[in-house]
């Protein structure tokens, strides 16, 4: 969830108070300070004091804290919080990757010590599924700046922005364990930003539909993704899918570089206050309905007090005013929420604070208003292995300067406007029980060594009362019978899934005399807010016809199978040449269609073609794009160059290598194709750990290139045994190859034989990147090293 700072102060005084407050510290507090600050986990924040007594003076008196554990719990809350890592779950090299880690780098840096630190060796999370996520003692600075830990880290990097491994916090990675993710599932993220949650339900969404659908063909084939098998591309007429929102635009397309690493045609980013986001609408047969989700993540905005260990500045920042300003926004963002989600569907609520004003408050609010529509459920079996306190059902408030208050009827009037009623328990014992708040989940970082976190899990029992009423969307007939008085009355959906709205009716005004289904008048929504649109303008979501001129040619060029969903693919453009190709799955193109003018999206689809304009006197504008090999292989049946685990080196290490370089049988092949875009397909020995890789190539003259990211390039040699990493002045080092060796005497032979030119991709590539950075491809290093 997103630390919101609602205290500012001037530069000029923090800064004269900071050196008041280290000039009167005790010497052991300083000096504690000094070695954090060396390790890394305090630079740039060295003046900030690891100490907030209103903080300490209100947990005290909360006793969230077991009691005894209170200084154990401050001390944790000051140590640096370790480094934590996902390996990506649904990716085919996920067993691989995580075996490399285990035998090779884990155990070169376990017994390594670093200006007087012992690198413990990293530890699987036990409630983690898998062993897919672990945590180390390193810091991000000692990681980036010690040389017996440059291998190492170069792995992560690479790795991380090919989309195999994600840096997350570790509490970060509960929320969407515990939503149950099915492939079918429509799955809604209110605020998304900057995305390692949302990175983790799209594997989550696919992962589960890899392993149902290998488990019947062969136990070898549970590691490969579904994307890759060929007879199973039903992913892109799948039912499921995740729309991932934030109200921040700039914020959004972080979000946006988080969705791309995964390369799923299944993730659409959208920006809206989520307080308001529209309620969408799909067409079956014929009939406009209203979209309700099967699953819902709410990791709202909140005060950030559990955060501490990473984002110091909040010891300074914190007062009890953050959260008590912060409750309303949340509790608004959680009642929308619960409004999208289906009968039957699953919402998780979650914030990086302890405060109860922000979680149990919340939650009560929200079961109070949904009048036995809201079950809080019971979630300690779906991690088990995790260490959490129970929610509290006792709590006070407290103001900045001291004043507390245990219910809304000792606040004064003039703190009304600060002080609401539903940040307070509920007066009645009976409801207050039934609620069974002590069934969402407070983490405290002593306890595993993380971050604070809160999180509770809520299930849909029925349509929430202000919204047993006539749905919005109604067909023409509908209205017709309406207006007339002839009012059919629907009983409430069942189930979870896609379904109308529940007509129903009450005295209310505005309902108009309609009869209600159940006895009870329905409870008033709360206020809308006329939904804002900010930021840029983006480019139109355009999708092509069947009859579209640009598939006739491609068509011809690939081969493509009568099977291929044209109308799945799209551009972002209305006029003029197309320079992209995109792809979605069935169900987004339902959304995008039908909610154009209600929605503002910023980014969907994966990316499969690419205008290239010297590929048309080749037959073909369009060259193959890597990110939507996997989507787009099983429909291809041309132009596919079958490769040996030697050609795959070449292909790698060499930037044009000479057909000459490779095998005799894919020199036979390539040799029957003419120049322009191919597939190169590696297929391992069956009895081989090794993974299947496709890969998007240029068959030139003379020459083969592969046109593959160059984290990529690192990540398919790693699997196939090379390892290749780059000293600190950037030149290539470690075990080489022939094929790397050979490389350079081979480049001027290459110019001359091919006439001084390069091949077209090349072209295109260097007049892109010359445009952008002012040099040609080769020298721009675009590994993103802000990650790690």
């Amino acid at each position: 969830s997103r630390v919101v700072c609602l205290s500012n102060m001037g530069k000029r005084n923090r800064n004269r108070q900071n050196q008041q407050n280290r000039d009167q510290r005790p010497e052991g507090s300083r000096s504690r300070d000094n070695a954090v600050s060396l390790l890394g986990w305090g630079a740039g924040y060295s003046e900030i004091i690891k100490e907030n007594k209103l903080f300490e003076q209100y947990y005290r008196e909360l006793n969230i804290v077991p009691e005894g554990e209170f200084e154990e719990f401050m001390e944790a809350m000051r140590e640096p919080l370790p480094a934590t890592i996902r390996i990506t779950g649904y990716k085919s090299h996920a067993k691989e990757i995580l075996h490399t880690l285990k035998e090779k780098y884990f155990k070169e840096i376990q017994d390594l010590e670093i200006d007087g630190q012992k690198i413990e060796a990293p530890q699987a999370l036990r409630w983690y599924p898998d062993d897919l996520a672990w945590h180390t003692n390193m810091s991000r600075k000692i990681l980036r700046k010690s040389p017996l830990l440059e291998k190492f880290h170069q792995f992560l990097v690479s790795e991380t922005e090919s989309g195999n491994i994600s840096r997350q916090e570790a509490v970060s990675m509960i929320p969407p364990l515990l939503l149950k993710i099915e492939p079918h599932h429509k799955i809604l993220d209110m605020c998304a930003a900057p995305g390692s949650k949302t990175a983790q339900l799209i594997e989550m969404l696919h992962a589960d539909m890899d392993s149902r659908k290998t488990k019947s063909l062969s136990p070898s084939l549970h590691f490969i993704p579904f994307l890759l098998l060929s007879h199973m591309h039903s992913f892109l007429l799948s039912h499921g899918f995740v729309i991932a929102n934030d109200v921040d635009n700039k914020r959004c397309y972080l979000l946006v570089h988080q969705a791309k690493r995964l390369n799923s045609p299944c993730i659409m980013v959208v920006n809206h206050d989520a307080s308001c986001i529209p309620r969408l609408q799909l067409e079956h047969d014929g009939k406009k309905e209203v979209l309700f989700y099967d699953r819902v993540l709410c990791d709202v905005p909140c005060s950030g007090d559990g955060t501490m260990r990473k984002n110091i500045d909040v010891w300074k920042k914190w007062t009890t005013s953050n959260g008590l300003q912060l409750h309303g926004l949340q509790l608004r963002i959680a009642v929308r929420g619960v409004e999208q989600l289906a009968v039957g569907g699953r919402m998780v609520y979650s914030t990086c604070s302890l405060n109860p004003v922000e979680d149990e408050a919340v939650i009560a609010s929200l079961l109070e208003k949904s009048e036995g529509a809201l079950e809080l459920v019971e979630a300690v079996a779906d991690l088990p292995g995790l260490k959490f306190m129970p929610g509290i059902t006792s709590w006070k408030l407290m103001t900045r300067d001291g004043q507390w208050y245990s219910n809304w009827s000792e606040v004064p009037e003039a703190r009304h406007t600060q002080i609401r009623p539903t940040m307070f328990p509920p007066t009645d014992d009976e409801k207050l029980q039934s609620m069974k708040l002590e069934r969402c989940m407070r983490i405290l970082p002593h306890h595993q060594n993380t971050g604070g976190f809160f999180v509770a899990v809520l299930v849909k029992k029925a349509p929430m009362p202000w919204n047993r009423r006539y749905p919005k969307v109604m067909s023409s007939r509908e209205v017709a019978e309406l207006r007339e008085g002839h009012v059919p009355v629907l009983e409430a959906p069942s189930g979870a899934g896609v379904g109308l709205g529940v007509l129903a009716s009450c005295p209310c005004p505005g309902h108009r005399g309609l009869t209600h289904t159940s006895p009870s008048p329905c409870s008033r929504p709360p206020p809308s807010k006329k939904m804002k649109l900010f930021g840029f303008k983006e480019d139109p979501f355009v999708f092509l016809t069947e009859e579209d001129p640009v598939f006739p040619p491609i068509q011809a060029f690939y081969d493509l199978s009568p099977g291929f969903p044209k109308l799945n693919v799209l551009t972002r453009t209305h006029e003029g040449k197309k320079r992209h190709l995109y792809m979605v799955s069935k169900e987004l193109r339902n959304v995008l269609l039908n909610n154009s003018e209600r929605m503002k999206v910023i980014n969907t689809g994966v990316k499969v073609w690419s205008r290239n304009n010297d590929g048309e006197q080749f037959g073909c504008a369009f060259r193959l794009a890597q990110e939507g090999i996997y989507t787009l292989y099983p429909y291809i049946r041309a132009r596919v160059i079958t490769v040996s685990l030697e050609d795959v080196k070449v292909l790698l290490t060499e930037e044009n290598p000479f057909l000459s370089r490779l095998g005799e049988d894919t020199h036979a092949q390539a040799k029957k194709l003419e120049m322009g875009s191919i597939v190169l397909k590696y297929r391992p020995d069956p009895n081989s750990p090794q993974c299947p890789i496709e890969l998007c190539g240029w068959r030139g003259k003379t020459s083969i290139r592969a046109f593959v990211p160059r984290n990529e390039r690192l990540h398919y040699l790693r699997m196939v045994g090379v390892e290749v990493f780059q000293d600190k002045q950037g030149k290539k080092a470690g075990r080489t190859t022939e094929a790397q060796e050979g490389s350079t005497e081979l480049g001027e032979a290459r110019g001359r034989e091919e006439g001084g030119t390069q091949e077209p991709e090349s072209r295109e590539r260097n007049a892109h990147a010359r445009m952008h950075t002012g040099c040609d491809v080769a020298q721009t290093d675009t590994t993103a090293d802000y990650v790690w």
